[in-house]
């Protein structure tokens, strides 16, 4: 009996196991062994490219080379077709999609059948677009590793872009961080990679520049001919951005810059729009510009009959923007395409509104920089800003992806702004979003990991990656992410070493984890050496200020001798190289020859000062030249009170996470102050600023005197209360104070605000503008 039972146990065992095999089977349609069957209504040309991509990219990830079929005879198919075909070698297509998007122009379908015993994988395009656009969503939600590559049975995704213009900027020129460096094959793989992603539009710099770079491996005039035969190979379209950079009121100057134009245009096989932005760079008046621009379209429509002519008004102010406006208005002119609204552009919704409905509005936001330009990282910390800089690997899917909802619904599509490899999930999260702007951005992150790291590890890579962004939120110092991201990156480097060894999408995102580590580690420590420096000044009076300063200082510079966080340096520094070898990262100007610091030199300021070291250097120097002891210890206890100013006193530095008193936000990410290619010896605090700030404070004592101090560069219209107080003390440079006596009748239930008024200096350039940088309230 017992042996029945054992017997029948193991039947029921097996034969689940049977079922869930087959069950499991059914889940997925296996692809190792499919031939592609392409329909014979596209063009040559482009039925090549369509088989060339599909095949490269599953080969690059699988081992497998897939065949083409002439019928339909294989076991398993992959069908790649054109909606309007209705028939392909007598085989009816599925009916439409319930929204019929792919018949709507770039729209696809990816639709699994089983057709008399054979598992038929169609994608179906509008066009060859279309098609492309289908390859891209099937490679991005396939599994696929070596030897293997499979779909799920259920798949049936129809689609059609929201946004007609979904592409983004790239220039071959010295300034951009990576590209300089690549080779046509590296932007045909990229231009690719974007297309595969959703993107229709690729915008090149073309003669901006007269300094080469020393990575150049072509002439640019050569490079620019190549993009546009890569934009002709997957349709999409080739813009350049092309500035009126010159005087054009100057004799000589108009006529030189239309030849140079058509130059241009005559080498380039493919174009489909020209962006002239009216500024930056660029003072031509629209007086002058308009009729430039008319000559010019007729210039362009020599060589590229089709092609759209475009302008911004950035940098115009308001006298300009109304002439333009005003023409437009009057004149209705042919010429013009469309208005392009970039950084320094009126407001999105004010400029739709002004431009008449005949002209297309395209969008140029940039999401390329994190501090001093249009899209800055909210609230972030110091310590980053100092070090990362403006271009760092910047992946910021949740922040973008609410930029996009916000100011897309403005416009006609978008070439974003950008200046190399850094911001490559940005770009993504941009294209994805031109398609379906309530796409889940955890969806695109994981197709994107799936696409570049593997199915494996795409769901881990994805938290990685919105972990990198959870980094940049708030104080650095106090920030949990940091160490929890590292880990995770960390365990997939571990795990993943061979298989993403040379990825460099991968060797930027592990590269960030450590950098940020590394950057908070070396924060705290160089903080609280700073602040057992302060607590040696205490003693000033009892030892002589030279020996306290000397201590002090011996203190506050062990940060240049005794190191934290090697290990996580020296990770940061492998990755650099690895990058630079893979795509030609410069992260570097000595090391690696980027154009400057500011663009993406992040190992040279990876161990800028992150206290005030070279400050106090500079202090104490000026202090030992100081007539008297009483002068030299009333100077040292205003350093050592500082940040600090005693109980019954506030202190904030303004643009600082840890401010505890400022209410209002940065017009940009900290409003930092770049100077001496970011190596600047100012106090810290002083380095960052807003123009405006309010200050909000409960606490202060009735029938107490106090004095509000301030120090930023220029004016300090301040108000306390809401009314304007008049100065007892008013020194207008970096490091000086200005001070205003508090009435107390101002100060209401222990409360108080202080605002300051915005001066007259739209005529400066907004470097030179009035800023505040810190406020102390001091009890008297």
């Amino acid at each position: 009996m017992k042996l029945i039972v054992l017997f029948c146990s193991i039947l029921l065992f097996i034969s689940i196991i049977l079922l869930s095999s087959r069950d499991a089977a059914k889940e997925y349609i296996e692809l190792s062994k499919a031939t592609i069957l392409i329909t014979p209504s596209l063009e040559a040309k482009f039925q090549e490219t369509v088989m060339g991509v599909f095949k490269e990219e599953v080969e690059k990830r699988t081992g497998i080379e897939l065949l083409q079929s002439s019928d339909w005879n294989s076991k398993t198919l992959i069908v790649l077709a054109l909606s309007k075909d209705v028939v392909l070698k007598e085989q009816s297509l599925p009916a439409h999609s319930k929204e019929k998007s792919e018949c709507k122009k770039e729209g696809y379908r990816v639709l699994h059948q089983t057709i008399k015993g054979k598992d038929v994988l169609w994608i179906i395009g509008a066009d060859f677009r279309g098609i492309l656009y289908g390859i891209g969503k099937t490679l991005r939600i396939a599994e696929m590793s070596k030897g293997k590559i499979r779909i799920a049975t259920k798949i049936d995704i129809a689609e059609s872009p929201k946004y007609e213009i979904r592409g983004h900027q790239f220039g071959y020129r010295e300034k951009a961080n990576s590209w300089d460096s690549w080779t046509v094959e590296q932007f045909d793989q990229h231009f690719r990679e974007q297309v595969l992603f959703g993107a229709n539009s690729f915008e090149n710099i073309p003669f901006q520049e007269n300094k080469p770079s020393v990575h150049f491996k072509y002439d640019p005039r050569m490079m620019e001919v190549e993009m546009s035969k890569i934009c002709a190979t997957y349709d999409a379209d080739y813009w350049v951005w092309t500035p009126a950079i010159k005087d054009l009121t100057k004799p000589g100057n108009y006529k030189e810059a239309l030849e140079e134009q058509e130059d241009l245009y005559a080498r380039c096989p493919k174009l489909d729009g020209v962006f002239v932005p009216g500024g930056d760079p660029g003072k031509n008046h629209p007086s002058v510009l308009i009729p430039y621009l008319e000559d010019l379209l007729k210039i362009i429509h020599k060589y590229h009959p089709k092609a759209g002519l475009w302008v911004s008004l950035q940098g115009f102010n308001e006298e300009k923007i109304n002439y333009f406006f005003k023409y437009v208005r009057e004149n209705k002119p042919d010429w013009l395409t469309g208005l392009v609204n970039g950084p320094g552009s009126p407001p999105l919704d004010i400029e739709r509104a002004m431009l008449p409905e005949k002209y297309q509005y395209r969008f140029y936001p940039d999401i390329t920089h994190t501090i001093r330009c249009q899209y800055p990282v909210a609230n972030w910390d110091q310590g980053f800003a100092l070090t990362l800089g403006r271009e760092p690997c910047n992946p910021q899917p949740v922040d973008y992806a609410k930029f996009f909802r916000r100011d897309m619904v403005f416009t006609d599509g978008f070439i974003t702004y950008s200046d190399g490899s850094h911001d490559d999930v940005n770009k993504v999260i941009w294209s994805q979003l031109g398609w379906d702007p309530n796409k889940d951005i955890k969806t695109i992150l994981e197709e994107y990991t799936r696409f570049y790291f593997g199915y494996k590890v795409a769901k881990i890579s994805t938290l990685g990656i919105l972990d990198l962004e959870e980094n940049w939120r708030g104080s650095l110092r106090y920030n949990r992410s940091i160490k929890k991201t590292l880990a995770l990156w960390e365990k997939l480097e571990e795990e993943n070493s061979g298989l993403n060894k040379h990825n460099w999408r991968w060797q930027q995102l592990v590269m960030r984890a450590y950098y940020d580590a590394y950057i908070q580690e070396r924060l705290i420590y160089e903080q609280n050496l700073e602040k057992e420096a302060n607590n040696i000044l205490v003693s000033a009076r009892k030892i002589g200020t030279y020996e306290a300063m000397n201590k002090s200082l011996e203190k506050v510079q062990m940060a240049d001798s005794v190191f934290v966080a090697v290990n996580l340096k020296k990770k940061v520094f492998e990755y650099a190289e690895a990058l630079f070898h893979s795509i030609g990262a410069q992260t570097s100007v000595l090391k690696y020859h980027a154009s400057d610091a500011e663009r993406g030199a992040i190992l040279d300021l990876i161990d800028y000062p992150l206290n005030n070291r070279l400050w106090l250097e500079d202090e104490f120097e000026k202090i030992k030249h100081l007539k008297t002891e009483d002068e030299k210890l009333k100077k040292l206890e205003l350093i050592r009170t500082y940040e600090a100013p005693g109980k019954g006193s506030f202190y904030d530095n303004i643009s600082s996470v840890n401010a505890k008193h400022v209410t209002s936000r940065t017009d940009d990410a900290i409003d930092y102050l770049w100077e001496n290619n970011g190596l600047s010896r100012k106090r810290l605090s002083t380095q960052l600023f807003q123009f405006t700030p309010e200050l909000e404070y409960e606490g202060l004592e009735f029938n107490t005197n106090y004095i509000i101090r301030v120090t930023g560069y220029g004016e300090a219209l301040l108000r306390a209360n809401g009314e304007h107080l008049k100065p007892i003390k008013y020194e207008k440079e970096y490091g000086e104070f200005k001070e205003f006596y508090l009435p107390q009748a101002l100060v209401k239930n222990g409360k108080l605000k202080i605002t300051f008024d915005k001066p007259n200096e739209e005529h400066l350039n907004w470097r030179k503008q009035s800023r505040v940088t810190d406020v102390w309230i001091l009890k008297q």
